[in-house]
């Protein structure tokens, strides 16, 4: 049992974007059958090296090439989208992938993407409130009176009233969103006052608290599985290093992400036995007997996909032996 995330980072002197992306649909196909359980998509946008910025297109092709694995884009910042558009594309994918496409909506976190696409930061939170209230009637599938006209948005999602969807992030208003839209929230932060918050606010606004998520602390957030780990961390570890310090950069020293690692060298990363570990086989499948799916990135920081296929078949043993003691 193992997740798979892509943000098809491709830093210079990484591997190419189309091996990339084409790997990634192979390997969606390849492992839904193997104990892969979810395929997680993120997007940002105006990144130097060229982070994932439209998940909904990917999301699309590795619908089209498998045909049980579940498909979460999270997170969508949705202050981002023309809710109407949005809701179109929504649709649309939910069609493709029969209904198999979920969505966490966040707010984003970097100003320079916020510069990108002309909104104004300050306004954010509103903007938020505005377009997830709007796009959630247009998925209703009826035609919808808004600002003095009239929206339709054809054809309708197969998922009645449409897909699954959450709220992402690691504030109190994220939570308070969740609850008074009657979502489930995933928190980026192990915080026992959101989890208190959230389900407040449910209570408050006359909703059943959704699913929620925690991080659990001490956990890892993307893991390798290998024969040999010190030859692996002299294999992945360049790769798994610009993945931590970029996204460590995003954050502007918020060290309470659950994800964030403030290494700066190979070995600050693999000391700290943080967010990023390379496992045995045998550590997998111990890991996975603890009802733990394995959270891989296996083309982590642009890594080529010839080195990247042997770690997934690897976390793919180890998820059938775990499956064949328990």
């Amino acid at each position: 049992m193992f997740t798979l995330r892509f943000d098809m980072r491709a830093p210079a002197g990484s591997a190419a974007t189309t091996d990339l992306y084409g790997a990634a649909v192979d390997m969606c196909e390849w492992a839904e059958d193997r104990g892969a359980v979810i395929a997680v998509l993120s997007e940002h946008h105006a990144t130097d090296d060229g982070h994932l910025s439209a998940p909904h297109l990917l999301a699309a092709a590795i619908a089209a090439r498998t045909k049980h694995l579940a498909i979460l884009l999270a997170a969508v910042p949705i202050t981002f989208w023309d809710p109407v558009r949005l809701a179109e594309e929504i649709s649309v994918l939910d069609i493709i992938a029969e209904g198999r496409v979920s969505y966490a909506f966040g707010i984003g976190h970097r100003v320079e993407e916020y510069i990108h696409f002309g909104v104004d930061h300050r306004r954010r939170g509103k903007l938020a409130d505005e377009s997830l209230a709007l796009l959630r009637e247009l998925l209703q599938g009826e035609p919808v009176d808004h600002d003095g006209r009239r929206i339709h948005v054809t054809p309708p999602p197969v998922t009645p009233a449409g897909p699954h969807m959450l709220i992402a992030g690691g504030s109190k208003a994220a939570a308070r969103r969740a609850a008074r839209y009657g979502l489930g929230f995933i928190s980026q932060v192990a915080s026992p006052e959101l989890k208190v918050v959230y389900e407040a606010e449910c209570r408050a606004n006359g909703v059943e608290p959704g699913m929620v998520q925690f991080p659990v602390e001490g956990a890892p957030t993307t893991v390798f599985v290998a024969d040999d780990v010190d030859a692996a961390w002299q294999e992945l570890g360049s790769y798994l290093l610009h993945d931590a310090v970029t996204a460590a950069s995003y954050r502007h020293g918020d060290d309470s992400v659950a994800s964030i690692s403030r290494a700066s060298t190979v070995s600050e990363l693999r000391d700290a036995s943080g967010p990023y570990r390379i496992f045995t086989t045998d550590e997998a499948a111990d890991w996975i007997r603890g009802g733990r799916p394995l959270p891989l990135l296996p083309l982590c920081g642009g890594l080529p996909p010839a080195i990247a296929w042997p770690y997934l078949e690897r976390a793919a043993t180890a998820s059938q032996r775990a499956q064949e003691t328990q």
